[in-house]
């Protein structure tokens, strides 16, 4: 069950990324076919599952709503699942909406006021939420009320709407973004972290025994290793090998099938694809390696800097080919070796392009 408009698609070239974190409109209906509907079911994040299916457990026991709960992490890996689990695991429903979405104060009065007793509410990209919005959210999650204000000038009159209990999930990218008082609302805190190459591959053997595939443990570690530590890519590359195994092969995903189809699709061995590659490639040949800015960087691969460091920088920075200094992005001598490129025996740097 969904409320208010949806969020704004993500531009063409986050689309067109296989390798993308960002949902796209069209994998909808195939992630809700892959979710896991229980913490049974749900493969990493272990710290975080356990202390929610404590809090769950509690809350059941007591037949009160579950705390307020504030996941925050980078896209696709799991924010939005483990809010349909709570709601499943607590028998109420879930009801999701996005910050963008909720542009107004009627608009969360209206889907506040049709939520039922212990109902879960995910609000994704919290932050983005209006100022305005945000603070009729905090009574609401304080007392379960809402206070506004009828008439105007001497007839004004407060009204305090009474709301049915429910849990608040919020999700974020950028929990810095958060406003104080509403990051204090929350009871429950979780970062949800890349996943190992081992927890992609039971997701991997999981999504294609749903999905009906044939697929061999050495080609669930193929995609595994490719899949950027994340559960959407990894169900993504699924899909595009599943295809390539049918058309190309027997049916069955073997680790020499996984490893061809995802080549010609791009992705290399540790998970880079093309615009990776351009990005460590213009820092390597225009600027000897680095330091050098992100604005420069994107200006020489005609991209945009926040693209860049959104999609791009996060993956480069946790495999050690990038590292971020005072004076800029600098290329490690692992990401030249992947690149099967000599390392530079003397820095280089934006300061070459003057002297």
């Amino acid at each position: 069950m969904s409320a208010g408009a949806a969020p704004p698609p993500p531009d063409d070239q986050t689309v067109g990324r296989i390798l993308s974190r960002a949902a796209a409109p069209e994998e909808a209906q195939f992630e809700r076919q892959l979710r896991p509907q229980s913490f049974a079911e749900y493969v990493g994040q272990e710290q975080a599952v356990a202390s929610l299916r404590v809090s769950v457990e509690a809350a059941r026991g007591r037949r009160e709503c579950v705390d307020h709960v504030l996941l925050y992490g980078p896209p696709g890996l799991g924010k939005t699942t483990l809010a349909g689990v709570i709601a499943n695991e607590m028998g109420t429903n879930l009801v999701t909406t996005s910050g963008p979405a909720v542009e107004r104060g009627g608009d969360l009065m209206g889907i506040l006021s049709n939520l039922n007793q212990h109902d879960v509410l995910f609000i994704d990209e919290i932050h983005r939420l209006p100022r305005v919005v945000e603070e009729l959210l905090y009574p609401a999650m304080e007392d379960f009320s809402v206070n506004f204000v009828m008439e105007r000038g001497m007839y004004a009159r407060a009204i305090k709407h009474r709301l049915s209990p429910f849990t608040l999930v919020g999700a974020t990218t950028r929990p810095g973004m958060l406003s104080a008082p509403l990051r204090e609302r929350f009871g429950i805190f979780h970062h949800l972290d890349f996943y190992s190459e081992a927890e992609l591959s039971r997701i991997v053997l999981r999504s294609a025994e749903i999905l009906g595939a044939k697929i061999e443990p050495g080609g669930a570690g193929e995609i595994a290793r490719r899949a950027r530590g994340t559960p959407r890519i990894v169900n993504r590359l699924l899909r595009r090998v599943r295809d390539y195994a049918q058309v190309a092969g027997d049916g069955v995903i073997t680790a020499a099938i996984a490893r061809d189809a995802l080549d010609k699709e791009g992705v290399d061995g540790r998970g880079l694809d093309r615009l990776d590659r351009r990005f460590l490639g213009a820092i390597v040949e225009h600027y000897g390696g680095g330091p050098v800015g992100i604005e420069a960087v994107a200006a020489t691969i005609n991209d945009e800097a926040e693209s860049l460091t959104e999609l791009v920088e996060p993956y480069l920075l946790k495999i050690g080919f990038v590292v971020r200094t005072p004076t800029g992005r600098r290329v490690t001598r692992e990401a030249y070796l992947h690149l099967e490129r000599q390392p530079p025996a003397t820095p280089g740097g934006q300061g070459g392009l003057f002297e």
